[in-house]
């Protein structure tokens, strides 16, 4: 998944803000965060009304084969339905994936390369005709063409048959992709180029919403997409910034166990500026106390200040989306050649001091494991090199001394000049002071955000030592520790994120094991076991994960924050 901001919601590589789906998530309310929920949702819910949604964030490129979320997406899954979704539930259970527009999440054969789905009897767009199984073919073919591109990758790998394929416009009257199948008009067959048990993880973007092919306008679809979900759009300004959806009276619940859809209208505002954002929701008057944000998350100064304000802090929503901060080391670069150097830095990380400099225990938990805290990933508890709450400067010079530095070791930390929280120079600082103590002289690199991530992901400029994170794709190891750690998985002519260059033969046979269950419980045990052997290489070292505190207005109800997402589900909120 894209790589989320603080400031956001969640993505790998940059998730569209209300398609988070995809920088910083709402997931559901914190167990800390109790009274917030029970404030928002003390009353039966009622339809009507209009929802505002205030974002820093447009969503851009509103066609459901450019977005690049997961779940469904936030605003995104108020007008595309896919064949599965996210399950729309507070915390943990709402990790899971559950049915959309199919029966099922999905039946594979015995490997796990061939999936079959039906669809849902009853379906229909906005205008009332029905969507069929070739509908959702054309949507997903569609996203291959390179006028539409921006979503996510995993098509071209998995489908047999797609790395060269170049989409309908330009294979007009070619059927397609023939590894997609529709026997029927509800029916629909994927062919994988190998056993991927996490389909029905895959199958939850938007890619695999329904398009009539009569009504595809190609680049232009995105200001009027024709709506399988219960709203449809009224109203696409600037690009996405200014988005209003209306009910699409064909939608109906009978078909659709996850979407709530009690307003009766959402009036998306975006290009706003955080702090405005966090202060119109804290006063909360007119049409802001319907209001909600899927992608600003208080500061550390707003925090403490809502903090201090009993009837502001039952109107924070808590959320934990699969996300880790980390130090990424190149073995490239010199010292960081040497295993022994590696594990130093891993023993000297104060993580109490990164934690306060990333905001306070409030907006960050520390991290051992490079998954974050949540069954769904198969997280297990591990710390190969104990630094305790404030490092082992001990330890860490007795390695340096092993490594042939008895007098201690100057090394570079290249970090980002935006004030993000997590790559910034505040991050940086607190590992700059920690390292001192061990012996370590740290110069700091700070460059400008986008040449930073220039800089970062090219295997030929990576340096030996600098800030990253990462979040996940869908609430799963897989995501999570296969762009960063599987060999094949290095790009030289692009962007890569296996900073390490690990390519270990026993990794990649484990995880192509694991991609090979469809028993998502028993892989995730997988996945967490595979996490702690990985960590003996030393090519990373966890420092935190991230917590989102999102305020939102008092006439906002029902307020669900799922793990899978980490941020407000709007398709749950109801409005006074």
């Amino acid at each position: 998944m894209r790589q989320p901001s603080r400031t956001r919601t969640p993505r790998r590589l940059a998730v569209a803000s209300l398609g988070l789906v995809v920088a910083a998530g709402v997931a559901a309310c914190g167990p800390e965060d109790n009274d917030a929920k029970s404030a928002g949702g003390d009353s039966t819910p009622h339809k009507g009304g209009t929802l505002t949604v205030l974002n820093s964030q447009p969503q851009t490129d509103f066609d459901p084969a450019r977005l690049y979320t997961s779940g469904g997406g936030n605003v995104p899954s108020l007008v595309f339905r896919t064949l599965t979704t996210r399950n729309r539930e507070d915390g943990a259970a709402g990790a899971k994936v559950v049915p959309d527009l199919a029966t099922d999440t999905g039946r594979p054969n015995k490997d796990a390369t061939v999936w079959t789905y039906t669809l849902k009897k009853g379906l229909e767009y906005e205008d009332g005709t029905a969507i069929t199984a070739a509908d959702v073919k054309y949507g997903i073919e569609r996203s291959f063409a390179p006028e539409l591109s921006g979503g996510a990758p995993y098509l071209r790998d998995w489908l047999v048959g797609a790395a060269d394929y170049q989409g309908p416009y330009k294979d007009k009257g070619k059927g397609g992709l023939d590894a997609i199948e529709t026997p029927d008009e509800r029916t629909l067959v994927f062919h994988l180029n190998k056993p991927e048990g996490e389909f029905p993880y895959l199958a939850t973007q938007t890619q695999f919403a329904p398009v009539p092919k009569a009504e595809d306008t190609g680049t232009k679809y995105e200001a009027h997409p024709v709506s399988s979900g219960p709203y449809r759009v009224v109203k696409n300004e600037n690009d996405g910034e200014t988005l209003v959806l209306e009910r699409n009276t064909h939608w109906s619940a009978a078909t659709d166990a996850e979407r709530k859809a009690y307003p009766d209208r959402i009036d998306v505002r975006s290009g706003l500026d955080s702090s405005v954002i966090n202060q119109r929701l804290s006063a909360s008057q007119g049409a802001d106390a319907a209001a909600v944000t899927t992608d600003t998350n208080l500061g550390p100064a707003e925090l403490a200040k809502v903090s201090g304000d009993k009837k502001l802090a039952a109107r924070v929503g808590t959320g934990h989306f699969g996300y880790t901060d980390y130090l990424a080391f190149n073995p490239k670069v010199k010292p960081f050649d040497d295993p022994k150097v590696r594990q130093a830095v891993a023993y000297a990380v104060d993580r109490s001091s990164v934690v306060n400099a990333a905001g306070g225990s409030a907006l960050a938990e520390p991290a051992t494991t490079f998954l974050p805290d949540q069954k769904s990933f198969g997280h297990t508890s591990y710390d190969l090199f104990p630094a305790g709450r404030s490092g082992n400067a001990a330890k860490a010079k007795e390695l340096l001394k092993e490594a042939g530095h008895p007098n201690g070791l100057t090394i570079t930390l290249t970090h980002s000049n935006a004030k993000d929280f997590e790559t910034s120079p505040e991050i940086a600082t607190a590992i700059q002071d920690a390292l001192k103590k061990a012996g370590f002289t740290v110069r700091l690199q700070g460059l400008e955000d986008n040449d930073y991530k220039d800089r970062t992901r090219d295997t030929r400029t990576e340096p030996g030592l600098f800030l990253s994170h990462w979040g996940a794709d869908w609430p799963s190891g897989g995501p999570f520790l296969a762009p960063i750690f599987d060999g094949r998985q290095i790009v030289k002519d692009g962007a890569n994120f296996n900073s390490g260059f690990l390519d270990d033969t026993a990794v990649n046979t484990e995880i192509d094991a694991i991609n090979k269950l469809t028993d998502l419980d028993a892989a995730a045990k997988r996945w967490g076991a595979l996490d702690e052997k990985i960590a003996e290489r030393a090519v990373v070292v966890p420092l935190f994960h991230p917590v989102y505190k999102r305020l939102y207005g008092e006439d906002i109800k029902n307020v669900v924050i799922s793990d899978w997402t980490g941020v407000l589900d709007i398709s749950q909120v109801a409005v006074k």
